[in-house]
């Protein structure tokens, strides 16, 4: 007896594959290094944050607790994909499990929420830090950055609940062939027999609600710094501060917003290109965000050297 060319996966096949970066299979090999050193970048700078955050007493201001969830959550974000992008890349390994896909999915789009949530508390925290210096511990202590951080997390655990359960609740009965990378929400969602604009609109809703509410603060609190900043002998310090922290808001929010948009509602912009800025969204980020926000400033950076310059006495 046949099988049913239209059955639930569960019935006729447990996986979907992956096709990677579509019509862009002959560059495979060079866009696999490219993710893989971003991913290394990554992978080495969040860890560096985290380790010396986690051993030099010193650093347990606010934001250093912010600068923690942040490196925390880029590692899970960005470990959630990156690996089997090089698998499609280099070993042709493309399938990936039903399962599987829709734990990435809820990892990707999870944090991504959350990551959000964490550049709006280091806005805040800036905002305090500067316009506020005297009543800084008052404001943040450590019961309300626990608050904070708590808060940022259930955000992204709400909004991909229902996400997630309407994609999987969705009949697939057409192909398993999802034309990007990892598992984006979309693109499996238009795999689907059943109508797959409910979950297009609930995303596209709830991302714009979400973007625009943490932007709109984010704005509000680099407005109000650098209005104090001009009447400071630190002006130049703080505009150059704030620039480097807008150019890595511009980097993370515009790509997440434009893929977004595009795979609801269609655009000219091809299909490789759509999923490069989806797969770009994930990486870029992850790989500057501890350059910029840690790295550049002067207490981690005297903690990182401290840090291994004790390991180096040990050893």
């Amino acid at each position: 007896m046949a099988s049913d060319p239209f059955a639930h996966p569960s019935s006729q096949s447990s996986s979907f594959t992956l096709v990677g970066v579509p019509r862009l299979e002959a560059f495979s090999t060079c866009l696999g290094i490219l993710f893989c050193l971003a991913y290394i970048i990554s992978l080495v700078g969040n860890g560096v944050v985290l380790l010396v955050l986690g051993l030099d007493t010193s650093l347990r201001l606010p934001v250093h607790g912010f600068l923690a969830m942040l490196a925390g959550i880029d590692l899970v974000m960005v470990t959630s994909v990156v690996p089997k992008m090089l698998g499609i890349f280099w070993l042709n390994s493309t399938e990936i499990g039903y399962t599987s896909c829709f734990v990435q999915m809820f990892l990707v789009h999870s944090t991504t929420s959350e990551e959000s949530g964490v550049l709006l508390a280091m806005a805040v925290d800036r905002y305090v830090a500067i316009c506020h210096p005297l009543r800084y511990q008052a404001i943040l202590d450590r019961q309300t950055v626990a608050q904070i951080g708590l808060a940022i997390l259930a955000r992204g655990l709400l909004f991909m609940a229902p996400l997630t359960g309407m994609v999987t609740s969705l009949p697939y009965c057409r192909s398993h062939l999802v034309p990007h990378s990892y598992c984006e929400h979309v693109a499996v969602a238009k795999l689907a027999c059943a109508d797959p604009r409910p979950v297009g609109l609930y995303s596209v809703a709830g991302s714009s609600l979400i973007v625009g509410m943490d932007l709109a603060f984010i704005s509000v609190s680099y407005g109000m710094i650098l209005k104090t900043a001009l009447r400071k002998k630190s002006c130049w310090k703080a505009l150059s501060t704030c620039g480097c922290h807008l150019c890595v808001l511009l980097l993370y929010y515009v790509p997440g917003m434009v893929s977004i948009y595009v795979q609801q509602f269609g655009s000219s912009l091809s299909l490789q290109a759509q999923v490069l800025l989806a797969d770009l969204y994930l990486a870029l980020p992850t790989m500057l965000n501890p350059i910029i926000y840690s790295m550049r400033t002067r207490q981690i950076r005297r903690a990182v050297l401290r840090v291994f310059r004790s390991r180096k006495v040990h050893t």
